[in-house]
């Protein structure tokens, strides 16, 4: 009887735990229910919610006749979320009727694959219940717009299920052309796989105008970890701004062209050349190029911004201080004996013989007498070489030039209370070494001398806009009023055309339409590359034109490879700035006393091309009223029909070239390349002629060019 009471009690204890226990777990799942249930349900959710970052659109860069010298294209990755409640629907009624004319709507857009196949891939997604299934990577613009208007896609993202996602790509549609100074916007994942931006040039310089603020997408996980965005959740980024430069694509165009025809001809390594608007300082053209390693030219770095040691161009700035302190005049005489000097065991020569032994200023100049240039630095400022190194202060050349690029290198101008000034310092700078300039430097000094002493600061940006508007412009700023007195500048003016009247560029300027004024310059190269006794010489040129009235001011600085036969200044810079010179004179008519303006007659006749919506959209903002035959087309034209602005379709197939006249280059740009065509562009403005011609067949990569107006 004991036993079974003990075992009773026992019995009934276990069942009165495991009612305890119940009444604690019913307790608690009510509990985190209904009190805790908003915590839960909110911790939930970011476990499969995430904001990503949305990109906004980059700006674009022009050049000042308006042309595009970077812009980006979109592109658009395409998805489907076979579990949108509009498919699954009635037992998936929508997608089963709208399947067959999708398949044969796609295949009449891509092209790539036969109807059939794509409806198996559709019904193999559907099937597989794939919420984030991979439809078409990277199509263009026009396909997407297409890809809206088919069936199903157009009965919006609920029914259907597409979801698409937006990318850009940056284009520079002048492709080498001032490449390195527009510099390069590119992406990619880093070892932490985190997306990492790399700029340079003006690219990196208003990168944090041009790339505009990030907007926010919120997205969902799902299986098999792809993350789906949540429709109706993005926060809109703010379009970046775009950037209007000071550059001249036709000039830049004629300079880039006239440095890769001596880079190819004379082998050479690497070589810079800058066109300057004397009266603004704005930077007109800036062409890079260096030889790589298959024996091409690209433009692999800004030369124009580097430093080295500048030769014979120097020399401009120790006649200056000579005359500014009015030791001497460019008439007074310099003995140079037989192009020899030796200064407390040094030798210092002349590079080429000289036609007298002792000479005015002005003929050592024209003559690029190193022994000259080393005896006016030394005996008149050994005893005092602080003054010397104030001239090149005044002159803006011991620090940078502010240009908008980041990557200008620090000018080296040894000042006489450093270390390193030694007794040969002061004539090695007075023919050009022991100093380190790079190019735009000792070009903004001869700009001032052909600005009448006012020195200029050299910019490449004149605006920055928004949707047309100008937020902030940039005017010509002056760093200097007056770098020497009207006398000396004067003496500096006749010095440097006597450079090539009578001088070391005589022979490459004997027949010119017009006067220039300039200095040749020959130096070893000593970079580190290189030693003295390599054999590698710096030709350089650098002066303006026309002499008496100056429009530009033009260097050109080319590193020859090692031995070059030809490696003088007067024989590789100069033919280079000599073939841009008479490119834009003949340009300039207004330089020319014999033309006569004559006004464009007037014309009823147009043609402008585009995408159908933005034409129709300017005409509507514009309050003019047009007849309409477009047909809907997504591409069309405008033309004068007696007196009255008529839309038209424009024919636009995948297996001919389309007709690209009145169309501006972004437009052709989204044609062509989608049709997987190279395209080659001449001029600026809107399309007037284009080769081969519309309606003619074509293969893959075959290039189209078009020519501007």
């Amino acid at each position: 009887m004991e036993i079974k009471k003990d075992i009773l009690w026992r019995v009934y204890l276990c069942f009165l735990g495991v009612v305890a226990l119940s009444l604690f777990v019913v307790g608690k799942a009510f509990y985190i229910q209904q009190v805790q249930g908003a915590y839960w349900k909110s911790l939930s959710d970011s476990l499969h919610l995430e904001y990503r970052a949305l990109d906004a659109d980059r700006g674009t860069i022009y050049s000042e006749d308006g042309s595009m010298l970077s812009t980006s294209i979109p592109f658009f990755d395409i998805h489907i979320d076979f579990l949108a409640d509009g498919l699954r629907e009635k037992d998936g009624k929508r997608f089963k009727e709208n399947i067959d004319s999708l398949s044969i709507g796609l295949n009449g857009l891509f092209k790539d694959q036969p109807a059939a196949a794509y409806k198996k891939q559709l019904e193999s997604g559907y099937r597989k219940r794939d919420r984030y299934f991979l439809l078409k990577k990277k199509i263009s613009f026009e396909q997407y717009q297409a890809l809206r208007k088919l069936p199903l896609v157009r009965q919006g993202r609920n029914k259907s299920g597409f979801i698409i996602e937006d990318m850009e790509k940056r284009l520079t549609p002048f492709e080498l052309l001032a490449n390195r100074t527009i510099g390069l916007s590119r992406s990619y994942v880093d070892g932490n796989k985190q997306v990492v931006t790399q700029n340079v040039g003006l690219e990196k310089t208003y990168d944090s105008l041009l790339k505009g603020i990030s907007g926010k997408r919120l997205v969902r996980r799902i299986s098999g970890g792809a993350f789906v965005p949540v429709e109706g959740s993005e926060i809109e980024p703010e379009n970046g701004k775009d950037i209007v430069t000071t550059l001249d694509v036709n000039i830049q165009d004629i300079t880039q062209t006239a440095l890769m025809r001596m880079m190819i001809d004379n082998e050479a390594l690497e070589g810079c050349a800058i066109v300057m608007e004397v009266a603004t300082g704005k930077i007109k053209a800036i062409a890079n190029l260096g030889k790589m390693p298959d024996g091409s030219y690209f433009e692999n770095d800004n030369y124009a911004l580097k430093t080295s040691e500048p030769g014979s161009t120097i020399k401009l700035v120790t006649v200056m201080s000579v005359l500014e302190d009015k030791y001497a005049t460019i008439s007074d005489m310099v003995n140079i004996d037989d192009g020899t000097w030796i200064l407390k065991g040094r030798r210092i020569q002349d590079a080429e013989r000289s036609p007298k032994s002792v000479m005015t200023i002005k003929e050592c100049f024209e003559h690029s007498s190193n022994v000259a240039m080393a005896k006016l630095a030394y005996n008149y400022y050994n005893s005092n070489p602080g003054k010397f190194y104030q001239h090149y202060e005044t002159l803006g050349l011991t620090s940078r030039t502010g240009i908008d690029l980041n990557e200008e290198f620090r000018p080296t101008v040894k000042n006489p209370k450093r270390k390193d000034w030694h007794l040969q310092t002061l004539p090695s700078m007075g023919f050009g070494y022991e100093v380190m300039l790079s190019p735009l430097q000792l070009l903004t000094v001869y700009n001032a001398v052909a600005n009448n002493g006012k020195l200029m600061k050299p910019y490449l940006v004149n605006s920055i806009e928004k949707d047309g508007n100008i937020l902030r412009g940039f005017e010509p700023q002056v760093k200097n009023e007056k770098i020497c007195s009207p006398a000396t500048l004067k003496q500096l003016q006749e010095c440097l055309r006597a450079v090539c009247i009578d001088g070391t560029a005589k022979t490459v300027f004997k027949d010119a339409a017009y006067t220039v004024a300039g200095k040749t310059g020959t130096a070893k190269v000593n970079d580190g590359n290189f030693k003295y006794n390599d054999g590698v010489y710096q030709s350089s040129f650098v002066g303006y034109f026309p002499a008496d009235k100056p429009v530009y001011t033009c260097i050109v600085v080319i590193k020859n490879k090692p031995h070059a036969v030809r490696h003088f200044g007067g024989a590789v810079a100069a033919p280079v700035f000599r073939e841009i010179a008479d490119k834009l004179y003949a340009e300039r008519k207004e330089d020319q006393p014999e033309y006569i303006a004559v006004r464009a007659t007037d014309s009823n006749s147009y043609r402008w091309s585009g995408y159908a919506e933005e034409v129709k959209s300017i005409m509507k903002k514009m309050n003019v009223s047009y007849q309409d035959s477009s047909n809907k087309d997504q591409w069309s034209y405008i033309y004068n029909n007696n007196y009255t602005p008529a839309l038209k379709a424009l024919a636009v197939s995948d297996d001919i070239i389309p007709d690209l006249k009145g169309m501006g280059l972004k437009d052709a740009l989204y044609l062509l390349e989608n049709m997987k065509l190279k395209v080659e562009v001449k001029g600026n403005g809107r399309i007037v002629n284009q080769s081969p011609a519309s309606g003619a067949t074509f293969s893959k990569g075959q290039t189209v060019t078009l020519e501007l107006n």
